[in-house]
């Protein structure tokens, strides 16, 4: 009878997780708002960002980028012995509007 039950169960649950999923998470969350920005034309591609910065940050490892919609910019994530650095970019421009590490 148990393994009756514990399917029953997930499968109860599994409602209440679709209804709590953030609005952003059903259309592919920040990187599917970034790819909707860059075909209406109001940013660059990552592609087009990661050309402006790479070069910049030579001898670091490149672990990826981030999009934030509300600040329409990238975070362009970095490590070098240890140390991880972050590179904050403008995604309608381009420029870079900081860095951290």
């Amino acid at each position: 009878m148990k393994w009756f039950s514990l399917p029953l169960a997930a499968l109860a649950v599994l409602p209440v997780l679709t209804i709590s999923l953030p609005a952003h998470a059903e259309n592919g969350g920040d990187q599917g708002e970034a790819r909707k920005e860059h075909r209406a034309g109001n940013i660059l591609s990552i592609r087009q960002i990661e050309q402006i910065v790479l070069p910049r940050m030579a001898g670091k490892q490149y672990l990826g980028p981030d999009y934030d919609p509300a600040a329409m910019a990238y975070r362009l994530k970095f490590i070098q012995n240890g140390k991880v650095y972050f590179v904050d970019v403008d995604a309608r421009t381009g420029r870079i509007i900081g860095q951290s590490r």
